[in-house]
C-alpha cells in the first residue's frame, strides 16, 4: 500500500506544481498583452476586423505572446517531474525526458515557422510543408523510443485482418498526417472574433477531461504527461480569449492556430493517443470534408472565405463564390451535385450558366441555415457545435468503444 501511495503522491505533485505555475502563466499572459499590442502595430503587424461598422489597427499574430509564455512556463517547469531521480539518485528516466525535450522541439519549430506564415504570408502549400517538418523531432522520438506501429483491429474485422495488424512505415505517415491536420484544421475553421482561441479551448479541456479519466488506469504516466503540458496551454489561451473575444482587441494569427494544433498532436503521438485525439476534432473534419472542393480547387476558391457583414443590420451573412458553371470539371460537377441534393449549399444559376454559390465553410453553413446573425452570436453557436461535438467523442471512446473493440 506504501508503494502506491508513494506512486500517487509522485504522479500529483508535479501535476500540482504545473497547476500552479498555470495560473501564473495565466496572469502574466493577461498583464503581457495589453502592454505588449501597440509594438505589433508599430512593427505593421496588424489588420483590421472587416465585421465591424469602424475598427482601427488590430494587432495580429499575438498568438506567439501567449506561445512564448506557454513555452517559457514548460521549459521552467522541465526539472519538476524529474526531481525525485535527481535528488535520490536514483536511475534517471531518459526516455521520458527526451520525450518532453523533443515535444517542446516540435512545438517551439511550429510556433517559429507560424509566425513566418503571419510575417510573410505563405501559400496554402507552405502551409502542409511546414507542420511536416515541426513534425520530424517528434517522429523521431518516437520512433526511438517506442516504435510500435501494431494497431488493434476492430472486431467486425478481425476474420479477414486478424486480432491486430502491423503498418510499418504507414503509422509513421498516420502521424505526420495527423500533426498537419491538426494544425491547418483549427485555420481553416477560422475568421470570426474569438472562434480559433475557443475552439482550441474546448478541445484542450476535453483532451484534458480525458486524460484525468485515463490518469486512473494503467497508462497514466501517458496521460500525466500530456496533463503537463495541457494545463499552460489552457492557461496561456483563456488569457487570450479574454481579448479575442468580440469585439477582439487582438487577432490571435496562424501563429497560434499552428501551435494549438501542434500541441495537440503532440499529446496525442507521445500519450498513445491519437485516434482519441482526432475524435476531439469532429467538427474540424466536417468542415475540412465540406471544403474539399475549393480547398482542393474543384471550385473556384476566394484568398478569404469569410462571412460577408452587412453593415446595415451589423449582423454576418455567407460569404459567396461566382463562377461559370462550364469551369467545373466532372469530379467538380459530381460533388457539387451531392453537396445540392442534400440541400447543403445555396446555389443559385442563372440562363447563361453563371453560378452563385456560398462559400463551403461551417460557419457558412450555419449562416445559410439559421439566417443572418450577430458575430458573437455566431461564435458562440460554433462553439456550442464543438461542445457537441466533444460530447460526441466521449460517447464514441466510453459506451461505444466495447462493440469495436475488447475493453
Amino acid at each position: 500500500m506504501s508503494a502506491e501511495n508513494e506512486t500517487w503522491r509522485s504522479s500529483l505533485l508535479p501535476i500540482c506544481v504545473n497547476a500552479v505555475m498555470s495560473v501564473f502563466a495565466y496572469g502574466l499572459t493577461v498583464r503581457l498583452i495589453p502592454r505588449i499590442k501597440s509594438m505589433f502595430v508599430e512593427a505593421n503587424l496588424y489588420g483590421v476586423d472587416m465585421s465591424k461598422r469602424s475598427s482601427g489597427k488590430v494587432p495580429e499574430a499575438i498568438g506567439v505572446v501567449t506561445g512564448c509564455v506557454f513555452l517559457i512556463t514548460m521549459f521552467l517547469f522541465i526539472p519538476v517531474p524529474f526531481t525525485d531521480c535527481i535528488f535520490r539518485n536514483t536511475n534517471f528516466p531518459h526516455d521520458k525526458f527526451v520525450d518532453f525535450l523533443a515535444a517542446l522541439l516540435s512545438i517551439c519549430c511550429m510556433l517559429l515557422l507560424g509566425f513566418a506564415d503571419d510575417v510573410l504570408d505563405l501559400r496554402w502549400r507552405h502551409k502542409l510543408l511546414l507542420p511536416t517538418i515541426a513534425s520530424l523531432p517528434l517522429l523521431m522520438v518516437y520512433y526511438v523510443n517506442f516504435n510500435s506501429t501494431i494497431i488493434i483491429v476492430p472486431k467486425p474485422l478481425r476474420a479477414w485482418l486478424g486480432f491486430s495488424l502491423e503498418l510499418w512505415i504507414f503509422y509513421y505517415v498516420y502521424m505526420g498526417m495527423l500533426a498537419v491536420f491538426c494544425t491547418n484544421a483549427i485555420n481553416i475553421l477560422a475568421g470570426i472574433n474569438g472562434l480559433e482561441v475557443g475552439q482550441s479551448l474546448i478541445i484542450a479541456t476535453s483532451i484534458l477531461v480525458f486524460n484525468v479519466v485515463e490518469l486512473f488506469g494503467s497508462q497514466w504516466k501517458a496521460h500525466q504527461f500530456s496533463i503537463y503540458f495541457m494545463l499552460p496551454y489552457i492557461a496561456t489561451s483563456l488569457a487570450l480569449l479574454k481579448f479575442n473575444w468580440y469585439p477582439s482587441q487582438v487577432f490571435v494569427g496562424d501563429t497560434f492556430c499552428y501551435l494549438s494544433g501542434m500541441t495537440f498532436a503532440v499529446v496525442g503521438i507521445l500519450g498513445h493517443f491519437s485516434k482519441t485525439t482526432l475524435l476531439f476534432f469532429i467538427p474540424q473534419i466536417i468542415n475540412f470534408l465540406y471544403s474539399v472542393p475549393q480547398l482542393f480547387h474543384l471550385v473556384p476558391c476566394p484568398r478569404h472565405r469569410l462571412p460577408k457583414y452587412n453593415e446595415k443590420t451589423d449582423k454576418l451573412e455567407p460569404s459567396v463564390t461566382v463562377f461559370l458553371k462550364s469551369e467545373l470539371n466532372a469530379l467538380g460537377k459530381l460533388l457539387m451535385w451531392i453537396l445540392k441534393t442534400l440541400k447543403l449549399v445555396e446555389w443559385q444559376e442563372d440562363g447563361e450558366g453563371i453560378v452563385t454559390c456560398n462559400n463551403l465553410t461551417l460557419i457558412n453553413f450555419v449562416l445559410i441555415n439559421v439566417g443572418s446573425l450577430k458575430e458573437s452570436t455566431l461564435t458562440s453557436i460554433l462553439l456550442a457545435i464543438q461542445i457537441a461535438g466533444s460530447m460526441m467523442a466521449f460517447v464514441i471512446r466510453y459506451p461505444l468503444a466495447s462493440i469495436f473493440y475488447d475493453v
